[in-house]
């Protein structure tokens, strides 16, 4: 399967499906010498495994990350690095009874399409459990970037609705929800009890905020900073829109009020959210993301079966009601992935300027 592959020279490759034996990622053009060990990617596998939230799954996966290959005495080697984590908790046979029903709001019809066969289940590549291999990865990429002084952090600014007026970031960690709205998130509390006990499932918007950038990374025309960064994070499954600084609140400002002045001590405003020509001027980037509803849920839906006719179907499994706050450490992982890569390619170019 073609496009399981990100960035030039810092390059990951992600494999494994939902219900299979294991998740992993091999990442090849990482520098040699960095402190990195296994201890290095549970730190970020916990963050993004269930059960850690009401919106999470009843699902209860260990995520231990094991590296084959690529480090040795606890520093990488320049060579390829394997990172696997073996699914303990699956339970295929909850699919079972819906193994010949397109799920609405999932790729089952697309794949099958595409593939001529699809795994029924958990959807097989189109998981989220896919994205496993992702954070492990960007667990190296945030300790280049940490070398470098650049710092990234996703907080959840809405929830089924709910919307966070403030930006407290010392508030997320207060909150299951990461959201830097204390008073906002006791609301998105009530809001996701209201709809679990419905049986349906919540959108939202995830706030990326990456700090410490340098100016100059990307490039002027197909390769900008900007397009690189909202592809990456328009891979996540459960994402549908990305925006950059004022986004879609440009287009209802004039050229004045969109310009950002340049004084002598920086930008005075951030409405290009970091990135001028699709290169990086040296101010915080600055991303949204939309997150769609979790499509798997218990309220019945009309769908097809593989034959083609009508069926009505109920999905029951173990599923989260948000992809909120998963997905936020996956954000996090996606543009730490693109700035290595990035990094890297900036310092390639010099070389040969």
């Amino acid at each position: 399967m073609a496009g399981n592959t990100l960035g030039v020279l810092f390059r990951i490759t992600t494999w494994g499906e939902s219900h299979g034996d294991a998740v992993g990622v091999v990442i090849d053009g990482a520098p040699s010498g960095i402190p990195f060990t296994a201890d290095h990617v549970q730190i970020w596998l916990d963050r993004r495994k269930p059960g850690g939230a009401k919106t999470s799954t009843a699902r209860k996966e260990p995520d231990a990350a094991r590296i084959l290959s690529g480090t040795f005495e606890g520093r990488t080697t320049g060579t390829p690095i394997s990172i696997m984590v073996e699914n303990r908790d699956a339970k295929s046979s909850s699919y079972t009874d819906i193994m010949n029903l397109y799920r609405p709001g999932h790729g089952d019809i697309t794949y099958e399409k595409k593939y001529g066969i699809r795994d029924y289940r958990g959807g097989g590549r189109a998981s989220a459990r896919e994205t496993v291999g992702r954070v492990a990865a960007a667990s190296l990429a945030h300790e280049i970037l940490k070398r470098e002084g650049i710092s990234i952090v996703a907080a959840t600014v809405a929830l089924g609705g709910v919307k966070a007026s403030k930006r407290d970031y010392e508030a997320m960690d207060q909150n299951p929800y990461l959201c830097p709205d204390a008073d906002a998130a006791r609301a998105m509390d009530l809001r996701v009890d209201a709809v679990r006990r419905q049986g349906d499932s919540l959108g939202g918007v995830v706030e990326i905020i990456a700090t410490g950038v340098p100016a100059g990374l990307g490039e002027p025309v197909f390769e900008k900073l900007d397009a690189a960064l909202a592809g990456a994070l328009m891979g996540i499954g459960a994402v549908k829109g990305v925006e950059m600084g004022a986004g879609f609140e440009a287009a209802r400002m004039t050229g004045f009020e969109n310009n950002d002045p340049i004084t002598p001590s920086g930008f005075a405003s951030n409405h290009a959210g970091g990135v001028l020509a699709g290169i990086s001027s040296g101010a915080p980037l600055v991303m949204r993301v939309a997150v769609k509803p979790i499509p798997s849920i218990t309220k019945a839906q009309e769908t097809i079966d593989i034959s083609g006719e009508p069926a009505m179907i109920e999905t029951r499994g173990r599923h989260d009601v948000a992809a909120i706050p998963r997905v936020n450490v996956v954000c996090e992982a996606m543009v730490a992935l693109v700035l290595v890569d990035h990094l890297l390619r900036q310092r390639a170019t010099a070389w040969r300027g």
